[in-house]
């Protein structure tokens, strides 16, 4: 086995609510107390990405896929925990040592509407990180990187005197993606890139990033809820609750025999045309605050199979004879 490219260990973010000091300060039952509450978005994610593979992260809103992908590329600091690429750690570097690694990891992010910059053209846009991380390129050995990378994407070079609000959401996520191939990266982290596009958008947008995959031997952290995304284009896939990931599996497997009770009654939700496709497995209950975490498994009160070792300790990543990992007493214990 080789190194993984993208090696995330134990990482947690927690984001404060409690405010300054004073406001922390509260006079309860006759004395004054310091009272603090975060939100615990992520809790303890292991994750490795191997180089030229497609993992997904999938899970519902809140679950804290989007937290694990901006904090991996560096937008946001974590909590607790480390972030290695290529066998360096690099949640610890800041100014010049954090530049090499900004070169060799980009970002494509959700909402092509607001991840372009209004005052400036494309040109301008595909311009800015070439000259950045580029700085004895001479003008015309930028300019024929922008038309390369354009090309690529399916965007006429003669675009490059426009502005953003003069195209479609799909062509406007076209220019972010060549953005992010301007600077011929090596990773990219892709945070639900599809999930703004009209559905006949999204096919192309998606086969695009495929291509480029084939074609630069891409390595991708691919965040999205759309299961049949995943399916399609995934290779791995780690599903998250809460801030933790419960199972994590090739697609196939994933597919075909999911083993976490959230992950079973996740894939029974998406609609089939076939008659012989097991119910829809409904889940009790909501899911809890990430302010105030349930003890033990996460996912203890929505889990028809928990006993009282699922409310009090926290399950680990087990490997199970399928090839998946599954954070689950039940399946530790043969229960399900």
């Amino acid at each position: 086995m080789t190194s993984p490219l993208v090696s995330i260990r134990n990482l947690e973010k927690r984001f404060d609510l409690s405010g300054g000091f004073l406001e922390q300060i509260q006079f309860e039952g006759g004395r004054f107390r310091r009272k603090q509450e975060a939100v615990h978005a992520i809790n303890g994610v292991n994750l490795d990405v191997n180089k030229g593979e497609a993992l997904c992260v999938v899970g519902e809103s809140g679950c804290g896929k989007s937290t694990v992908a901006r904090t991996v590329m560096g937008l946001i600091s974590p909590s607790a925990g480390e972030i290695h690429y290529d066998g360096q750690r690099i949640d610890n570097l800041g100014g010049k040592a954090a530049l090499p690694y900004r070169r060799k990891m980009q970002m494509i992010f959700q909402n092509p509407y607001a991840s372009l910059n209004p005052r400036m053209t494309i040109q301008q846009t595909l311009e800015e990180p070439i000259r950045f991380h580029h700085q004895d390129w001479s003008p015309t050995q930028v300019r024929d990187k922008i038309h390369e990378v354009m090309h690529s994407v399916g965007i006429d070079p003669d675009w490059g005197s426009r502005f953003g609000h003069e195209f479609s959401g799909g062509q406007r996520q076209r220019i972010a993606i060549a953005r992010a191939l301007a600077v011929d990266p090596e990773f990219i982290v892709a945070d639900e890139p599809i999930s703004a596009l009209d559905v006949s958008i999204q096919a192309q947008v998606l086969n695009l990033l495929m291509d480029a995959q084939e074609s630069r031997g891409l390595t991708y952290l691919f965040i999205t809820h759309d299961l049949a995304v995943v399916e399609h284009f995934g290779t791995r896939v780690a599903v998250m609750y809460l801030g933790r990931v419960c199972e994590l599996a090739d697609t196939k497997t994933l597919f075909a025999m999911p083993r976490h009770p959230y992950t079973q009654a996740l894939l029974s939700a998406i609609p089939k045309l076939e008659d012989d496709r097991p119910n829809h497995i409904r889940l009790q209950g909501e899911v809890p605050t990430p302010v105030n975490l349930p003890s033990g498994c996460v996912f203890h009160g929505r889990c028809p199979y928990a006993n009282e070792r699922c409310r009090q300790e926290v399950p680990q990543l087990i490997a199970t004879d399928g090839g998946a990992q599954v954070a689950c007493h039940a399946v530790e214990e043969g229960r399900l």
